[in-house]
């Protein structure tokens, strides 16, 4: 084997991992647009009566909730373009909202943010490491990609979560990935 052959075997390979990164990152882009059509449908239905409503004492109200959930698709933009956030300097300030309307617009301008941070993204994006904090206390430590499947992950739990408030008002909870019992859609 010469050294043409040599670096073309190299390129090739380089390739082929590059390749298979890039995989990664389109079906991050995947998983992050079900998670977001699936929010939407939740987030529509949501009567703004009922925003200050929560299960039980120890639980947050369905506004606080709602807004988290639809903060979450930015958790992907800042894996990607930073190394981190820190509360003590960053307070976080729950957005003012009224309607379901205003948390569809949040969830869109949200999941637009994470979804151009991850069109731009290569495989050592995802590699970097991400620190949540609060001052110096560490709330985590991860890297990037996993900062970003903790963002689609908790999107899910708190989700769940809603679903259960839905349920409990005897509002019609929709399919999240088959039917639910109310939404036989698959």
């Amino acid at each position: 084997m010469n050294i043409a052959d040599l670096l073309l075997m190299e390129l090739h390979t380089a390739e082929k991992t590059k390749q298979k990164n890039m995989d990664i990152i389109n079906l991050l882009l995947k998983e992050l647009e079900a998670e977001f059509n699936i929010t939407k449908k939740f987030l529509a239905i949501l009567p703004a009566d009922k925003f200050d409503w929560a299960p039980h004492e120890k639980s947050m109200k369905m506004k606080s909730l709602v807004v988290h959930i639809t903060d979450l698709p930015r958790w992907v933009s800042l894996a990607l373009t930073t190394d981190g956030l820190d509360f003590e300097t960053e307070p976080y300030t729950e957005p003012p909202v009224e309607s379901s309307d205003d948390l569809v617009k949040i969830l869109e301008k949200n999941y637009a943010a994470g979804k151009a941070a991850l069109e731009k993204a290569d495989e050592s994006d995802l590699n970097g490491r991400w620190v949540l904090s609060m001052g110096k206390q560490v709330l985590a430590d991860y890297s990037k990609y996993e900062t970003i499947r903790h963002s689609l992950s908790q999107t899910t739990h708190h989700r769940a979560q809603l679903g259960v408030y839905l349920r409990l008002l005897n509002i019609p909870v929709p399919g999240s990935y088959g039917p639910s019992a109310d939404d036989q859609n698959f």
